[in-house]
Protein backbone atom coordinates (compact mmCIF):
# COMPACT_ATOMS: atom_id res chain seq x y z
CA UNK A 1 0.00 0.00 0.00
CA UNK A 2 1.56 3.22 -0.99
CA UNK A 3 0.61 6.64 0.90
CA UNK A 4 -0.72 9.25 -1.26
CA UNK A 5 -0.34 13.17 -0.41
CA UNK A 6 -3.39 15.11 -0.47
CA UNK A 7 -2.02 17.01 -3.69
CA UNK A 8 -1.73 13.59 -5.60
CA UNK A 9 -5.03 13.10 -4.58
CA UNK A 10 -6.58 15.91 -5.85
CA UNK A 11 -5.19 15.64 -9.03
CA UNK A 12 -5.64 12.17 -9.72
CA UNK A 13 -9.06 12.86 -8.56
CA UNK A 14 -9.35 16.20 -10.80
CA UNK A 15 -12.59 15.70 -13.50
CA UNK A 16 -13.42 12.77 -12.41
CA UNK A 17 -17.52 11.24 -12.25
CA UNK A 18 -19.04 11.01 -9.11
CA UNK A 19 -20.67 6.93 -9.47
CA UNK A 20 -21.34 6.52 -5.52
CA UNK A 21 -21.66 8.48 -2.23
CA UNK A 22 -23.15 8.73 0.92
CA UNK A 23 -23.36 11.06 3.32
CA UNK A 24 -19.64 10.41 4.44
CA UNK A 25 -18.39 11.53 0.89
CA UNK A 26 -16.93 9.28 -2.29
CA UNK A 27 -17.25 6.51 -2.34
CA UNK A 28 -16.86 5.42 -6.18
CA UNK A 29 -15.33 7.75 -8.97
CA UNK A 30 -14.80 7.51 -12.23
CA UNK A 31 -11.52 9.13 -13.62
CA UNK A 32 -10.72 11.61 -16.38
CA UNK A 33 -9.01 8.55 -18.31
CA UNK A 34 -11.97 6.15 -17.76
CA UNK A 35 -10.14 4.27 -14.90
CA UNK A 36 -12.01 3.79 -11.43
CA UNK A 37 -11.20 5.09 -7.95
CA UNK A 38 -12.79 3.09 -5.15
CA UNK A 39 -12.56 4.60 -1.75
CA UNK A 40 -12.82 3.10 2.11
CA UNK A 41 -13.54 4.87 5.16
CA UNK A 42 -12.63 2.94 8.35
CA UNK A 43 -15.96 3.23 9.89
CA UNK A 44 -14.24 2.14 13.11
CA UNK A 45 -11.45 3.21 15.43
CA UNK A 46 -10.43 -0.23 16.24
CA UNK A 47 -11.65 -2.77 13.66
CA UNK A 48 -10.26 -5.92 11.24
CA UNK A 49 -9.66 -3.07 8.52
CA UNK A 50 -6.74 -0.90 10.52
CA UNK A 51 -4.92 -4.33 9.95
CA UNK A 52 -6.13 -5.70 6.39
CA UNK A 53 -7.18 -2.58 4.46
CA UNK A 54 -10.92 -3.68 2.35
CA UNK A 55 -8.95 -1.51 -0.94
CA UNK A 56 -5.75 -4.16 -0.08
CA UNK A 57 -8.86 -6.52 0.24
CA UNK A 58 -9.89 -5.74 -3.38
CA UNK A 59 -5.77 -5.77 -5.18
CA UNK A 60 -5.21 -9.18 -3.12
CA UNK A 61 -8.65 -10.80 -4.19
CA UNK A 62 -8.03 -9.21 -8.24
CA UNK A 63 -5.11 -11.64 -7.96
CA UNK A 64 -6.72 -14.41 -6.52
CA UNK A 65 -8.94 -14.29 -9.18
CA UNK A 66 -6.60 -13.96 -12.20
CA UNK A 67 -4.93 -16.68 -10.86
CA UNK A 68 -8.00 -18.87 -11.46
CA UNK A 69 -8.72 -17.08 -14.68
CA UNK A 70 -11.96 -15.55 -13.42
CA UNK A 71 -12.31 -11.86 -15.43
CA UNK A 72 -12.13 -9.11 -13.04
CA UNK A 73 -11.03 -5.18 -12.44
CA UNK A 74 -7.21 -5.01 -13.25
CA UNK A 75 -5.44 -3.29 -10.47
CA UNK A 76 -3.22 -0.35 -10.54
CA UNK A 77 -2.53 0.18 -7.38
CA UNK A 78 -3.65 0.79 -3.53
CA UNK A 79 -3.38 3.86 -1.98
CA UNK A 80 -3.76 5.23 2.01
CA UNK A 81 -4.44 9.16 1.79
CA UNK A 82 -4.05 10.46 5.78
CA UNK A 83 -5.26 13.55 4.51
CA UNK A 84 -8.83 12.41 4.50
CA UNK A 85 -8.52 9.58 6.22
CA UNK A 86 -9.51 7.23 3.10
CA UNK A 87 -7.78 4.14 1.80
CA UNK A 88 -8.59 3.41 -2.07
CA UNK A 89 -7.88 1.14 -4.75
CA UNK A 90 -7.17 2.23 -8.45
CA UNK A 91 -8.08 -0.25 -11.08
CA UNK A 92 -8.90 -1.04 -14.68
CA UNK A 93 -12.52 -1.40 -15.07
CA UNK A 94 -13.75 -4.79 -15.90
CA UNK A 95 -15.45 -4.08 -19.28
CA UNK A 96 -18.85 -5.14 -19.95
CA UNK A 97 -22.51 -5.58 -18.77
CA UNK A 98 -23.76 -6.67 -15.15
CA UNK A 99 -26.07 -9.46 -15.64
CA UNK A 100 -28.41 -6.70 -13.98
CA UNK A 101 -28.28 -4.74 -16.95
CA UNK A 102 -28.67 -8.09 -19.43
CA UNK A 103 -31.85 -9.76 -18.03
CA UNK A 104 -35.43 -8.95 -19.57
CA UNK A 105 -33.59 -7.02 -22.47
CA UNK A 106 -34.14 -8.13 -26.36
CA UNK A 107 -30.62 -9.52 -26.75
CA UNK A 108 -30.34 -11.64 -23.08
CA UNK A 109 -28.05 -14.28 -24.11
CA UNK A 110 -30.29 -17.92 -24.23
CA UNK A 111 -27.56 -19.58 -22.28
CA UNK A 112 -27.09 -16.81 -19.72
CA UNK A 113 -28.47 -19.07 -17.22
CA UNK A 114 -26.31 -22.02 -17.40
CA UNK A 115 -23.32 -20.08 -17.91
CA UNK A 116 -24.07 -18.84 -13.99
CA UNK A 117 -24.45 -21.51 -12.73
CA UNK A 118 -21.16 -23.06 -14.08
CA UNK A 119 -19.31 -19.30 -12.64
CA UNK A 120 -20.45 -20.04 -9.35
CA UNK A 121 -19.64 -23.92 -9.03
CA UNK A 122 -16.44 -22.99 -10.36
CA UNK A 123 -16.17 -20.19 -7.44
CA UNK A 124 -17.41 -23.14 -4.81
CA UNK A 125 -15.07 -25.29 -5.76
CA UNK A 126 -12.00 -23.26 -5.84
CA UNK A 127 -12.72 -22.45 -2.64
CA UNK A 128 -14.20 -19.03 -3.42
CA UNK A 129 -16.68 -17.04 -1.21
CA UNK A 130 -18.39 -13.87 -2.48
CA UNK A 131 -20.35 -12.74 -0.55
CA UNK A 132 -21.70 -10.21 -2.35
CA UNK A 133 -22.34 -12.48 -4.78
CA UNK A 134 -25.53 -10.93 -6.67
CA UNK A 135 -26.77 -9.80 -10.31
CA UNK A 136 -25.35 -6.44 -10.38
CA UNK A 137 -21.70 -8.06 -9.78
CA UNK A 138 -21.58 -10.12 -12.04
CA UNK A 139 -20.53 -8.73 -15.69
CA UNK A 140 -20.62 -10.29 -19.06
CA UNK A 141 -17.85 -8.99 -21.07
CA UNK A 142 -17.54 -8.69 -25.04
CA UNK A 143 -15.81 -11.45 -25.42
CA UNK A 144 -18.81 -13.09 -23.58
CA UNK A 145 -17.16 -14.53 -20.49
CA UNK A 146 -18.50 -14.13 -16.93
CA UNK A 147 -16.54 -11.96 -14.62
CA UNK A 148 -16.71 -10.43 -11.27
CA UNK A 149 -16.44 -6.77 -9.93
CA UNK A 150 -16.60 -5.20 -6.35
CA UNK A 151 -14.47 -7.91 -5.34
CA UNK A 152 -13.48 -6.53 -1.47
CA UNK A 153 -16.25 -8.39 0.11
CA UNK A 154 -14.52 -11.65 -1.20
CA UNK A 155 -12.66 -14.65 1.07
CA UNK A 156 -10.60 -17.47 -1.09
CA UNK A 157 -10.03 -20.86 1.36
CA UNK A 158 -7.21 -23.81 0.41
CA UNK A 159 -11.09 -25.78 0.05
CA UNK A 160 -13.68 -25.91 -1.56
CA UNK A 161 -16.46 -24.63 0.13
CA UNK A 162 -18.74 -26.21 2.52
CA UNK A 163 -22.91 -27.38 2.08
CA UNK A 164 -23.45 -24.74 4.88
CA UNK A 165 -21.30 -22.29 2.77
CA UNK A 166 -22.94 -22.88 -0.89
CA UNK A 167 -26.21 -22.78 1.03
CA UNK A 168 -25.35 -19.25 2.91
CA UNK A 169 -23.99 -18.23 -1.06
CA UNK A 170 -27.25 -19.03 -2.78
CA UNK A 171 -29.16 -17.08 0.22
CA UNK A 172 -27.08 -14.08 -0.44
CA UNK A 173 -28.22 -13.62 -4.08
CA UNK A 174 -32.38 -13.91 -3.43
CA UNK A 175 -31.88 -11.31 -0.70
CA UNK A 176 -32.87 -8.98 -4.27
CA UNK A 177 -36.26 -9.19 -5.73
CA UNK A 178 -35.82 -8.74 -9.02
CA UNK A 179 -32.68 -11.50 -9.07
CA UNK A 180 -34.70 -13.88 -7.26
CA UNK A 181 -37.56 -13.46 -10.24
CA UNK A 182 -34.72 -14.19 -12.66
CA UNK A 183 -33.34 -16.86 -10.55
CA UNK A 184 -36.26 -18.39 -9.94
CA UNK A 185 -37.92 -18.72 -13.54
CA UNK A 186 -36.57 -22.38 -13.54
CA UNK A 187 -33.95 -24.92 -12.44
CA UNK A 188 -31.51 -23.64 -15.24
CA UNK A 189 -28.85 -22.35 -12.81
CA UNK A 190 -29.18 -24.70 -10.25
CA UNK A 191 -29.04 -27.38 -13.04
CA UNK A 192 -26.05 -26.27 -14.69
CA UNK A 193 -24.37 -25.70 -10.21
CA UNK A 194 -25.15 -29.20 -10.25
CA UNK A 195 -23.49 -29.94 -13.51
CA UNK A 196 -19.82 -28.65 -12.92
CA UNK A 197 -19.86 -29.08 -9.31
CA UNK A 198 -16.71 -31.13 -7.86
CA UNK A 199 -18.69 -32.76 -5.59
CA UNK A 200 -21.96 -34.81 -5.68
CA UNK A 201 -24.34 -32.54 -4.35
CA UNK A 202 -28.44 -32.40 -4.53
CA UNK A 203 -30.74 -29.37 -4.41
CA UNK A 204 -31.79 -29.31 -1.29
CA UNK A 205 -28.18 -29.83 0.05
CA UNK A 206 -27.40 -26.02 -0.96
CA UNK A 207 -30.68 -24.22 -1.40
CA UNK A 208 -33.66 -22.62 0.85
CA UNK A 209 -36.91 -24.85 0.45
CA UNK A 210 -38.26 -21.77 -1.20
CA UNK A 211 -36.22 -21.61 -4.18
CA UNK A 212 -37.24 -25.38 -4.93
Amino acid sequence: MQDLALSAYQSLRAGAQVLEADQHGDKVLRLADGNFLKLFRRKRLISSAAIYPYAQRFADNAEALQRLRVPCPQIIGVYRIADISRDAVHYHPLPGLTLRQLIGADDEPGDLRERLGALIAELHGQGVYFRSLHLGNVVQTPEGALGLIDISDMKVQRRALSRTQRKRNFSHMLRYADDRQWLMRDQRVIDAYLTHCERALRAQDILDSAYL
